[in-house]
């Protein structure tokens, strides 16, 4: 292999191996933020029927927010985005943009 080749080899590495996703494990997920930080995910009545089996009477027709630990777990669901907003600050909880 020639000298040319070796760079371009190494240069393409490089840049797949910055594109490529790191994938967290759930115990890596747990830890991150120290136990700190959450997100806000926006559910249909149906999504959090599934998440919240114990809820019961949930709203129909409006969209609702659960606030999830880092590692996903849910923490709690409300009507509004200011309440899970809220609920989070009361906790002492880091809100995290995911997309």
């Amino acid at each position: 292999m020639n000298e040319k080749s070796t760079k371009v080899s190494k240069r393409t590495r490089t840049a797949d191996a910055a594109t490529t996703a790191r994938v967290m494990s759930q115990i890596e997920l747990a830890k991150l933020g120290g136990g700190q930080l959450a997100y806000i995910k926006m559910l249909s009545p149906e999504e959090a029927s599934r998440m919240f089996p114990t809820v019961q009477g949930l709203p129909t027709g409006i969209n609702l927010y659960a606030l999830h630990a880092a590692d996903g777990t849910p923490i709690a669901l409300t009507d509004t985005l200011q309440a899970a907003i809220g609920h989070a600050v009361g906790d002492d909880l880091e809100i995290a943009r995911v997309h």
